[in-house]
């Protein structure tokens, strides 16, 4: 039997398991809107804009490891998912995002709706097709997913030009695929797996620093394991956060800029750094010379373009972190390095994370509320900014994919699109949004998307009417000249919630927060809570341009 390729490409969504779509319709991707009509697996989740849907696609995969699929009309609705393919693409997130493009006749004269998306998403995406033979379709799409999803995981575009998606085809889906091209490295050379258990033997001072390729690779429970068996700190990524128990004995948090003063002591002291599944961005390492100087490098990670990229790794392992870890386990003994294990959490008495409690309402402490109420039994997603920095150091992720949130593109406005797919892919669970003013303005359109679906989300904006991490950086850099940083219209979320159909409260206070955060876990809707916060707050620790994290200031 012969099908259109629209109908094609939705048997190929079902055969690979996929249940939902996040989307826009549009004239170019009409065809499939309407071979979606008509399957009885896949529901469609439709946002109020296309970049909502990337997000919201992004915080489905972040939440469940699975690949998730995004999907706009060509022109301006492919334009509006670059930004949401760009933050996949910087944080390795599995995409499949499929654009409609206009006829092939009319590729590359202007024609009405028309952009080249392809070209331009080519630097942020693991790859992408134009078809043009729909009979490629199938196995283009079968490519697709086992890109997105192997190796390191990243996005994939499929643009689908209005005429190919009408033709009919036979449809056989390919049971298995040849790319000569693309063969991730999944076990670490074994010689080298072998020479690392050396060093660590040798190690009096070692550090484990771990990304978020642990929590894509599904190595947590190896991680533990490893760090408890070599006795050794361990320091986190932003995106690796909830690979080792926020409240484990040798968890140290994130490191880097705005990290921990006592992590960033540990790396600056130790002689071994185990870097596994992270990528040494400048976030992390603030000034090379001076991270981790006097440390062996081992550099574990799947995606060979990483190592030595930034940091020169003196034994590097291309591998998958889960697979090398296991090897690793089977070649070290026990160790006891107690008297490193002792330095480190003398450097956590001396120098904890804290803050003034006295006077205005504290961005911290509604933080710290949120994570006593829940016992950090939630899933937590975060727009960017100030409210970014004190969620990850104030709440304690004990598990992985805990943590929905924007890291190497840092894009604010992915907080609640974030939630909503975290929410629709884990649906038994507490989501909670921690927001800022600023960015939760940016895409607060999507609050109909919730309402229309029927999300529980509990939505905390730390509101401190002004743009504060952008303030924060003209305190420091340019000697308080606040400059387009400061919102003159202050708008009521609670109120705006009331529109939406949504319960909303104001608090102002530790005593009204109090009082407010059991009905707001009890409302069995979405809540939006505006915590009006301390408008001068700073983000500490914090380390300058040019400095090494040594040399943070509090």
């Amino acid at each position: 039997m012969e099908i259109t390729a629209a109908e094609a490409l939705v048997r190929c969504l079902e055969l690979e398991g996929v249940e939902l779509v996040f989307g826009y319709p549009g004239g170019a991707i009409l065809p499939v809107y309407d071979a979606l009509y008509n399957s009885k697996q896949i529901k469609h989740i439709l946002t109020r804009h296309e970049q909502g849907a990337a997000h919201a696609a992004s915080g489905y995969a972040r939440a469940t490891g699975r690949v998730a699929v995004c999907m706009a009309t060509s022109g301006p609705g492919a334009t509006n998912l670059v930004t949401g393919i760009a933050n996949a693409y910087m944080d390795s997130i599995p995409l499949v995002c499929i654009t409609g493009q206009v006829p092939t006749v009319q590729v590359g004269t202007d024609a009405f709706q028309e952009v080249d998306i392809t070209g331009i998403t080519m630097p942020i995406v693991k790859h992408s097709y134009l078809v043009k033979d729909p009979n490629q379709l199938p196995c283009i799409m079968k490519k697709a997913f086992h890109i997105a999803s192997t190796g390191r995981p990243g996005p994939v575009l499929v643009d689908l030009p209005r005429d190919v998606q009408d033709k009919k085809i036979k449809f056989r889906y390919p049971q298995q695929l040849d790319l000569p091209g693309y063969k991730p490295t999944y076990r670490g050379h074994p010689s080298q797996v072998a020479n690392a258990a050396k060093l660590i033997r040798k190690s009096r001072r070692p550090v484990i620093y771990a990304g978020g390729g642990i929590i894509n690779s599904n190595a947590s429970e190896e991680l533990i394991k490893f760090a408890e068996t070599i006795s050794a700190p361990v320091v986190n990524t932003l995106m690796g956060l909830g690979s080792i128990p926020g409240d484990h004995p040798l968890s140290l948090g994130m490191l880097g800029l705005h990290g921990a003063r006592y992590a960033n002591l540990a790396v600056t002291n130790c002689d071994l750094l185990i870097a596994v599944g992270a990528r040494f961005d400048d976030r992390v390492t603030g000034k090379l010379e001076s991270f981790a100087p006097e440390a062996k490098v081992i550099h574990i990670d799947i995606d060979p373009a990483e190592i030595s990229k930034n940091m020169i790794a003196h034994l590097p392992i291309v591998g998958d972190t889960k697979t090398v870890l296991r090897a690793l386990l089977e070649k070290i003994e026990p160790r006891d390095n107690g008297e490193w294990v002792k330095q480190v959490q003398r450097w956590k008495e001396e120098y904890p994370l804290t803050y003034d409690k006295n006077g205005h309402l504290k961005p911290q402490y509604v933080v710290e509320q949120i994570y006593r109420y829940t016992k950090g039994q939630v899933v937590v997603s975060t727009d960017v900014g100030q409210h970014q920095m004190w969620a990850v150091q104030y709440f304690k992720f004990n598990r992985p994919r805990g943590l929905i949130t924007s890291g190497g593109l840092g894009c604010m406005g992915f907080g609640l699109p974030g939630a909503i797919g975290a929410q629709i892919g884990r649906p038994d669970e507490t989501v909670v949004l921690i927001s800022g003013d600023g960015s939760f303005q940016m895409t607060m359109t999507e609050l109909a998307t919730a309402v229309e679906q029927n999300l529980p989300l509990k939505i905390f904006i730390l509101n401190n009417h002004r743009l504060g991490m952008v303030r924060q950086l003209q305190e420091f850099y340019c000697d308080k000249r606040y400059m387009a940083v400061d919102f003159q219209f202050d708008l009521d979320f609670a109120a705006l919630a009331g529109i939406y159909g949504l319960r909303g409260y104001t608090v102002t206070s530790a005593q009204e927060l109090g009082r407010v955060l059991p009905r707001v876990f009890d409302e069995p809707g979405a809540v939006i809570v505006n915590c009006l916060v301390d408008e001068d707050e700073n983000v500490m620790p914090m380390v300058l341009a040019g400095r090494g994290i040594d040399q943070c200031i509090d």
